[in-house]
């Protein structure tokens, strides 16, 4: 019998614990998986763009792929910082199935971003939608066409404020058919 696996989430340099493990009790149920969550460690120097002033999410992965135990874990590294891919002026996140490894940043998510108040409700479900939506390409889900499923491929805020933290029947069954 194949193993599930579990989910393993890593903090990149100073988070709030609280919404953390909120995430990981949510991730949790959405995978029917464990969840660990390790000690924070520091973003890698080498992924730092002083140009940019981001991160090379690309880069991180690399590191995360080292604490990687097991070909049945699943790492999700968070970040509050900027993140970037040479080819993009930013990203919410980015996901390796081959190394089993995400990173999604907090950076842009904040409303504080785009000039408004902070609101921690609004923050906290796009967070879990980025992290379902990296765990699922992790699984190797696709990006889906359904604009309220949460493998739906959010181009702007509004496109992930609109779709919901789970799947579509579709992506679910695509789920169940690999033993998630």
């Amino acid at each position: 019998m194949k193993s599930r696996g579990k989910i393993i989430i890593v903090p990149l340099g100073d988070l709030d614990f609280y919404q953390i493990n909120k995430l990981a009790a949510n991730l949790s149920v959405v995978f029917s998986s464990g969840v660990d969550i390790l000690q924070g460690v520091e973003l890698p120097d080498e992924a730092e763009s002083e140009e940019r002033g981001q991160f090379y999410s690309t880069v991180i992965l690399a590191k995360l792929e080292l604490m990687r135990q097991n070909e049945n874990e699943k790492i999700l590294g968070i970040t509050e910082e900027d993140l970037y891919i040479p080819t993009q002026h930013f990203v919410y996140g980015e996901a390796d199935p081959q190394s089993g490894c995400a990173v999604v940043s907090f950076y842009r998510l904040r409303l504080e971003f785009y000039g408004m108040g902070e609101d921690d409700k609004q923050i906290y479900s796009r967070a879990l939608k980025e992290a379902i939506h990296l765990i699922g390409q992790l699984h190797h889900l696709v990006v889906c066409h359904n604009p309220r499923c949460v493998m739906y491929q959010s181009a702007t805020m509004r496109d992930t404020d609109a779709k919901a933290d789970k799947f579509c029947d579709n992506c679910q069954r695509r789920l169940v058919r690999q033993g998630v």
